[in-house]
C-alpha cells in the first residue's frame, strides 16, 4: 500500500534505504569492473571459487555471472539431448542446471540403469560440448514433481519404517551407496579437473521438510565432498520464507535461495533474508520460477512473459545470478508423475506434461516467453547470435485410427498376461510391500450375505483411486484425490468383491510415507435403527499389475478372438487393452504429433513399447505429446489402457500441436 505522506524520521529511513540499494548496485558494478580490469593481465590457475569480499564468483581467478536453466533430461528423450541444450545456449544461458532421478537409476534395490534416457553422464558431456556450464543437483531427493521427489520407492520396501532426510542409519547406508554408483561418474567432469561442473548442490530445499537435522546435512555435505573435493563450489537451495534458510543451511556450504514473480521491493527482502544466513558472497536465486505445476482436475497454470521479464531484469541490475526453474520442462513418461498434499489433506495427482509454461515448451520449441528472457540477458551477458535460435519443430496429424479392443485387464488372459502371481493374505498389502512400484493392484474377496439393501461399502486410506467390482460387473468408484471413500452395493450384486486400486503418483513434496493400494480397512457398513454393524474384510487374493518395461501387450493381443465391449464404450468388465497399428510409408517424412485424448476417459498409452504416460478427460491437458523418435517407417503398435470409457465409435484422432483447457495466470 502507498502512503501520501510520512513522517520525518519515515521519509529519512527510506531516503537511506534507496541510497544503499544504490550503492549496493554501483558497488558490485565497479567491484566487478575493477576486479575484473586488475586481473586481466594475471594468469590463474584453473578453479572455480567465490570472492567474498566482492559478491562475485571467480572462474581462473576472474569474476564471474551464470545465466543457467533446469534442464530435466529423464523427460526428454536422449535423440533430443543435443538440440534442446543448444535452443537452452541460444536463449542467452551460459549455464545448464540438472537434476539426478535416483529413482530412475536405481529402479530395484542393486539394480543401476545408466543407458538410454538414465545416461546423464552423457548429457554433461554434451552440455560441455556445446559450451555451457553445468550445475550439478544430486539431491538425493529432488522434488521436480517427480514420483517420490526422486527417492526409489524400494527404500520403503527393504526399511518399512525408514524415515527419509534425516539421520536414519538405514537411510544414510543407502545414500552411501547410491553415492558410491553415482558421483565417480562425474569426477573427471568437475571444474577443477578440467570439466565444466562448477557447483553441486548438497541436499534441496531442505529448509522446507523441516527437519534441520544438523547430523544428517554434515554427513551429506561430507559424502559429496568425496568425490568433489575442492574442485566444485557446493551449494545448499532454499526459500526465503520463514527459517527456511536457516534450516537448510550446512556450515562450509554456499547458500542460495528461490523464488518466483515479484516486483522489486520484494526482490530485495527475498535477496535480505538470504543475507541474514549469508551477509557476503554473490546472489543466487537457483529456482526463478518461470511457471508452475499442474494438477488433474485443476486449471492450467500460466505466468506472464512481461512481468517476469521485469523480476529477471531486477536480479540482474543487482548482479544477481540466475536460474530460470523451469528452462525446459518436458514429459512425465511412464508412471514418474508425482502428486502433491499441502498438508490440507487434499492429494493431487501431477498431469504428464511438464509444459510448465516455460521458455521452451513440451516439444522443446521457443516460446513468446523465451525470446522475451532474451532480450533482457543480453543486456547483461553476452548470448550467442539470433541465427542459432532454432526453428519451430515441425509436426504432423495422421489421421485417425480405429481402435481395437483386444481383452479385459480381469479376464483369464488378462490376468495371466498381464498380472503378478496372485497371493493369498489374511491382510491387505501394499505396493511397496509387494515390491512394485507403479500400475495397479487388485484386492479380491468373498461379500458375506447382506442383511440390508443397499450396504455401505467403506475403505480407509485408499491411495489412490480404486475401481469396485462385484462379480467382475462395475458397480463405481472411490477415490482420495476426490475424498470419496464409500460406496452403496445392493444385496443381489453377487458374492465376489473385486477391487482394482491405481497409484496416480506419490507425493514429491515434503515427503512423507506415501505408501500405495488400501492402507486402512474394507468394510461393509449396514445401519438400521438401533445399531452400527461393520463387517471388515480379512480374507484376500491380491494380484499386481505394474504395467513396468516387462508389460507384454503384443501377448495379450494375440490372445484377442474378437473381444466385445459394451455399446456405450463403457468398461463394465475391467480396464479395456485397445490396440491399433498407425502406418507411416518410406516416403513419408517423420515429425512430432499429439494425441487429442477428449473422447476418451481415463487410463495410458504405450507406443511400440514405450509408456508415454497416463491422460484423462478432466483436463487440463487433453492432448499426449508423441516424439518423433519412438516413432518409425512401416506399423507402429498402439495400445491403450482404457479404464472406465471409450467413445462409441471407437476412434484416436491425432493433431498437430498440444491443447490445454482452463488456463489460469498464477
Amino acid at each position: 500500500m502507498t502512503q501520501g505522506f510520512c513522517g520525518r524520521h519515515k521519509c529519512l529511513i527510506s531516503i537511506a534505504a534507496a541510497i544503499i540499494v544504490i550503492a549496493a548496485i554501483v558497488g558490485i558494478v565497479l567491484g566487478v569492473v575493477l576486479t575484473r580490469s586488475s586481473n586481466d593481465e594475471e594468469k590463474h590457475e584453473r578453479g572455480f571459487s567465490i570472492d567474498y569480499e566482492h559478491d562475485t564468483f571467480l572462474m581462473d581467478g576472474k569474476p564471474f555471472r551464470y545465466v543457467a536453466g533446469s534442464f530435466h533430461y529423464f523427460r526428454a528423450l536422449p535423440q533430443t539431448w543435443r538440440q534442446k541444450l543448444k535452443t537452452l545456449k541460444a536463449g542467452g544461458l551460459n549455464a545448464v542446471d540438472l537434476y539426478i532421478q535416483w529413482s530412475l537409476h536405481n529402479p530395484e534395490d542393486g539394480i543401476y540403469n545408466w543407458d538410454g534416457i538414465a545416461d546423464v553422464e552423457r548429457v554433461v558431456e554434451i552440455a560441455t560440448e556445446e559450451g555451457l556450464f553445468v550445475i550439478l543437483r544430486p539431491g538425493p531427493y529432488i522434488c521436480a514433481e517427480i514420483d517420490n521427489g526422486g527417492l526409489p520407492y524400494w527404500l520403503a520396501t527393504k526399511y518399512p519404517n525408514i524415515k527419509v532426510r534425516t539421520n536414519d542409519t538405514n537411510y544414510l547406508f543407502e545414500v552411501e551407496r547410491w553415492y558410491s554408483k553415482l558421483m565417480p561418474k562425474f569426477e573427471k567432469h568437475l571444474y577443477g579437473n578440467g570439466g565444466n561442473i562448477i557447483m553441486v548442490q548438497v541436499e534441496n530445499e531442505y529448509g522446507a521438510f523441516g527437519a534441520c537435522d544438523e547430523e544428517y546435512k554434515e554427513f551429506l555435505r561430507d559424502e559429496t565432498l568425496k568425490y568433489t573435493q575442492d574442485k566444485a563450489i557446493l551449494f545448499t537451495t532454499d526459500r526465503p520464507i520463514d527459517d527456511e534458510l536457516k534450516c537448510g543451511q550446512v556450515k562450509d556450504v554456499f547458500v542460495t535461495t528461490d523464488f518466483g514473480l515479484y516486483n522489486f521491493s520484494m526482490v530485495m527482502y527475498n535477496f535480505n533474508k538470504l543475507r541474514e544466513v549469508q551477509p557476503k558472497g554473490p546472489l543466487v536465486n537457483t529456482e526463478f520460477y518461470t511457471g508452475w505445476l499442474t494438477h488433474w482436475q485443476e486449471a492450467n497454470a500460466r505466468r506472464g512473459g512481461e512481468d517476469l521479464a521485469k523480476t529477471l531484469e531486477y536480479m540482474l541490475v543487482l548482479g544477481a545470478n540466475v536460474d530460470f526453474y523451469m528452462y525446459f520442462g518436458g514429459t512425465n513418461f511412464g508412471f514418474w508423475a508425482g502428486a502433491n498434499d499441502w498438508g490440507i489433506g487434499k492429494y493431487m495427482a501431477d498431469i504428464t506434461s511438464y509444459d510448465y509454461d516455460a521458455p521452451m515448451d513440451e516439444a522443446g520449441n521457443p516460446t513468446e516467453k523465451y525470446m522475451i528472457f532474451r532480450d533482457v540477458i543480453k543486456k547483461y551477458i553476452d548470448v550467442v547470435d539470433e541465427s542459432e535460435i532454432p526453428e519451430k519443430i515441425k509436426t504432423m496429424a495422421p489421421g485417425s485410427l480405429t481402435m481395437t479392443p483386444v481383452n479385459s485387464l480381469l479376464s483369464a488372459e488378462g490376468r495371466n498376461i498381464l498380472g503378478s502371481r496372485s497371493i493369498e493374505s489374511n491382510t491387505l498389502l501394499t505396493f511397496e510391500q509387494l515390491k512394485q512400484f507403479s500400475g495397479f493392484v487388485l484386492y479380491e474377496t468373498e461379500l458375506p450375505k447382506l442383511t440390508r439393501d443397499p450396504a455401505n461399502l467403506l475403505i480407509t486410506d485408499l491411495r489412490d483411486r480404486a475401481l469396485v467390482y462385484v462379480d467382475e460387473e462395475y458397480v463405481g468408484l472411490l477415490s482420495r484425490e476426490n475424498v470419496i471413500n464409500t460406496l452403496p452395493i445392493n444385496a443381489d450384486y453377487g458374492s465376489k468383491l473385486s477391487i482394482l486400486v491405481e497409484n496416480q503418483g506419490r507425493i514429491n513434496f515434503q515427503i512423507a510415507d506415501d505408501y500405495k493400494g488400501i492402507r486402512g480397512t474394507v468394510a461393509v457398513q449396514t445401519f438400521d435403527a438401533s445399531s452400527n454393524n461393520l463387517y471388515e474384510f480379512n480374507n484376500w487374493t491380491i494380484t499386481g499389475f505394474p504395467f513396468d518395461k516387462s508389460v507384454d501387450l503384443e501377448s495379450l493381443a494375440r490372445t484377442s478372438n474378437g473381444y466385445q465391449i459394451d455399446s456405450s464404450g463403457l468398461a463394465l468388465n475391467g480396464p479395456i487393452i485397445f490396440h491399433a497399428t498407425l502406418t507411416i510409408n518410406d516416403n513419408e517424412e517423420i515429425f512430432d504429433t499429439y494425441w487429442d485424448t477428449s473422447d476418451w476417459n481415463k487410463g495410458f498409452l504405450f507406443v511400440n513399447g514405450f509408456n508415454l504416460g497416463r491422460y484423462w478427460s478432466v483436463g487440463p491437458q487433453i492432448t499426449m505429446y508423441i516424439p518423433k523418435d519412438i516413432l518409425q517407417h512401416g506399423k507402429n503398435a498402439i495400445f491403450l489402457v482404457e479404464l472406465q470409457q471409450a467413445p462409441t465409435n471407437l476412434k484416436m484422432h491425432f493433431v498437430k500441436g498440444p491443447i490445454f483447457i482452463n488456463d489460469e495466470k498464477v
